[in-house]
């Protein structure tokens, strides 16, 4: 019977019975509300308008948010000059595409955000508290929009958290046994960002792109958990996009790195327990001195909980060498045994937990990342169904289970499509690769910038005060971007008119080409030269941020 009542004037929120609401008013149902957030017109309220279920988690529906709609507190917007409401338009896009990035799920009445160990060792009185008091404030997206919501507990009833990752649920069977295997990645709000505009850490010890990742099983009533992480390697560096395939990566020489390179570990052993270091990127070029320098700092901490292993990836499974990944499954062996992972039995009582876990990473906490991951966690799930008890010891090679495995991966398309059946990478694989490739060199150069811009307007990284005159979307590029662009165009274009309309003579025709293809070389050079200028960087984060 109660009723959110949101002030369109004052913005104010409370509560009201649904007989005060009069019958001339215009309903429409939603699925639920992310929150609020100010834009140069003024306050929206951001609602979700439609859901997907993903299944049921211990008899509570999980559901994937689909559509969302942003409705503003003004109805017109006829106040704003041409130019606010340009920046209003163009703040509106932001939030739009965050909202349809894929990836955010919810559930009304269950916590999301904690893993099951976590859920287990709570008091009394947090399982009292609302989902948005008890919420892990790393995976809740919306907690900033919520934040007006979060400090009226009377209105939470009407808020919940949503979190951005991959949750899949799926029925398997294993020896005419059936169980459900369900997989959650949460990504963490803190340092979110795109591929190559965040990196590191920040100075409070938040790793970018950082992931918790928990395997769950369901088998008569028992439960049994893993988790792992990954996350960006927490020290000061960057990576900016320069229209090269690869940019250099730079560590910060100005930066106490240990401050926050402690915090960020002594988090993780309190959250996690014992921590295991896999970092699998190259031990030569320009990944090296990252490399040492990650080992140089855990060597500094003198932390007998933390341990670091570093397994060169690219070279070791180089020439399509993929059996060669058992090598580093081996050597951790003993330590996922000794960390175990959380198990209730099917009445309920804790039987075992995780004591530690592990944390890797490349260079993007991707691919080579997400492929060391699926290993351990098979491991994992071999152990577990071992313990339940549904699967004969040495019997783990049934096709409908490691089928799943090929879908344990970020909510990013990864760089090389990978059998984990077979070890083998398959010639429509080597397209796709390809093929992903290319599309994340067009994002990283030519469309990141508005995107990070977006995530943190959306995260509250940014705020927008409507008092501002300019807003910092209005950032004039050089004028070298539009000469240069210009001349290239003109050139690649005459040289390509030239050999598709043949001169007089052969040799007419290869001089004009000649001419007009070492123009285009040539400006092709300078504009790599001067790549930062070109490529779509941030603008709504603060300068000394960004060098």
């Amino acid at each position: 019977n109660d009723v959110l009542v949101i002030d369109r004037v004052s913005a104010e929120m409370t509560l009201a019975g649904i007989k005060d609401i009069p019958p001339s008013g215009v309903t429409r149902p939603i699925c639920g509300i992310m929150g609020t957030t100010r834009l140069v017109a003024g306050m929206y309220l951001i609602v979700i308008t439609r859901k997907r279920k993903v299944g049921d988690l211990f008899g509570h529906t999980v559901w994937k948010a689909v559509e969302f709609d942003v409705i503003s507190y003004k109805k017109t917007i006829l106040h704003l000059t041409d130019i606010q409401m340009q920046d209003n338009k163009t703040f509106l896009s932001m939030l739009s595409n965050v909202l349809n990035t894929d990836g955010f799920y919810f559930c009304t009445d269950y916590d999301l955000t904690h893993t099951q160990q976590r859920l287990s060792n709570t008091s009394p009185d947090f399982q009292e508290m609302s989902l948005l008091e008890r919420a892990d404030q790393r995976f809740m997206w919306n907690g900033n929009l919520l934040r007006e919501i979060t400090a009226q507990p009377e209105l939470h009833k009407f808020a919940f958290p949503v979190i951005h990752g991959f949750i899949v649920m799926k029925p398997c069977c294993i020896n005419g046994k059936v169980f459900e295997w369900i997989l959650i990645s949460r990504r963490s709000c803190f340092r979110a960002g795109v591929r190559y505009y965040v990196r590191g850490i920040d100075s409070e010890g938040h790793a970018a792109n950082f992931v918790e990742t928990e395997q769950i099983v369901q088998y008569n009533n028992a439960q049994a958990s893993f988790v792992q992480t990954r996350g960006s390697m927490p020290f000061f560096w960057s990576q900016r996009p320069n229209l090269k395939y690869k940019p250099k990566p730079q560590i910060s020489t100005d930066t106490n790195h240990m401050d926050g390179f402690r915090r960020h570990f002594e988090s993780q052993v309190l959250i996690y327990g014992k921590q295991v270091i896999l970092n699998l990127v190259n031990q030569k070029g320009s990944e090296l001195p990252l490399e040492q320098a990650f080992a140089k700092m855990v060597n500094g901490m003198e932390n007998r909980l933390i341990k670091y292993i570093a397994f060169d990836f690219h070279k070791e499974c180089s020439k399509m060498r993929w059996h060669r990944l058992q090598i580093l499954v081996d050597a951790v062996s003993d330590l996922q045994d000794e960390f175990g992972y959380f198990m209730v039995s099917s009445d309920r009582k804790v039987t075992s937990e995780q004591s530690g876990t592990f944390r890797s990473n490349c260079m993007d906490c991707l691919d080579r990342t997400n492929v060391i991951q699926s290993l351990l966690a098979r491991r994992s799930l071999q152990s577990q169904l071992q313990t339940m008890p549904m699967l004969v010891l040495n019997n783990m090679q049934e096709p409908e289970l490691l089928s799943e495995y090929a879908q344990l991966c970020a909510s990013t398309a990864v760089t090389f499509t990978f059998d984990l059946r077979t070890g083998n990478r398959t010639h429509w694989g080597l397209v796709m690769d390809g093929w992903n490739s290319m599309i994340r060199y067009y994002k990283n150069n030519f469309s990141d910038g508005f995107r990070q811009d977006s995530i943190d307007l959306f995260l509250g990284n940014y705020t927008v005060d409507e008092t501002d005159g300019l807003m910092p979307l209005h950032v004039q590029k050089d004028w070298k971007f539009l000469l240069l662009s210009v001349i290239m165009v003109v050139a690649f274009s005459m040289c390509i008119i030239c050999v598709l309309m043949a001169g007089d003579t052969w040799t007419e025709t290869l001089a004009y080409v000649l001419f007009w293809g070492i123009a285009s070389a040539l400006t092709a050079a300078v504009i790599l030269v001067n790549g930062r200028e070109f490529v779509d960087a941030p603008k709504l984060v603060q300068k000394e941020k960004m060098d």
